[in-house]
């Protein structure tokens, strides 16, 4: 996914769920903050979103905007309305959302998780292509070990899954980058 197509999908999500503000949760939040991201992180043709002021409108975006939907078929990419409490997030994420707001977003507002929170949700979910985009993350020199460590003494997990997420985040910054 590219820039300009995130901000279509705010602009889209937007309108549909009358919502001036999308909160972007999944890795193409990355586009936020790093708008010319490497393409191994933009490979992912979905953006994982939400209203922020109207979440129980992500099932009405996703249905018109989703996979499988005419806009997916017409542009290649697609919304995945979500909720609130899909990703684990460090307290305090909201403070340090990324604003996507340019006149491609049409009057609506992307919010997007900035990279530090965006890893550390990717670290506790666990599944392989969430690990394969932190370990992208790290080689890449787009998050810094010290500050995930950080957010995740500021995470909500069990001992054994925080104590997983380092050993995650340890591993990353262990191995060579380039």
């Amino acid at each position: 996914m590219k820039r300009s197509e995130l901000e279509h999908l705010i602009r889209a999500a937007g309108r549909i769920a009358g919502d001036r503000e999308i909160v972007v949760i999944g890795s193409q939040a990355v586009l936020g903050q790093f708008p010319d991201a490497p393409l191994v992180l933009r490979r992912s043709m979905e953006g994982d979103l939400y209203p922020k002021s109207k979440p129980e409108m992500a099932d009405k975006v996703d249905g018109a905007i989703g996979e499988g939907s005419r806009f997916h078929g017409q542009f290649g990419y697609y919304a995945q309305g979500v909720g609130p409490d899909t990703a684990v997030l460090p307290r305090g994420w909201q403070r340090r959302l990324v604003r996507v707001e340019n006149e491609n977003t049409g009057g609506y507002v992307g919010l997007c998780l900035e990279v530090h929170d965006l890893a550390i949700s990717k670290y506790a979910a666990g599944r392989e292509k969430d690990l394969e985009f932190t370990r992208e993350l790290a080689r890449h020199e787009m998050t810094d070990k010290r500050t995930l460590l950080k957010r995740l003494a500021a995470t909500r997990l069990t001992a054994a899954l925080a104590k997983i997420v380092r050993g995650r985040i340890e591993r990353d910054f262990s191995s060579p980058r380039g």
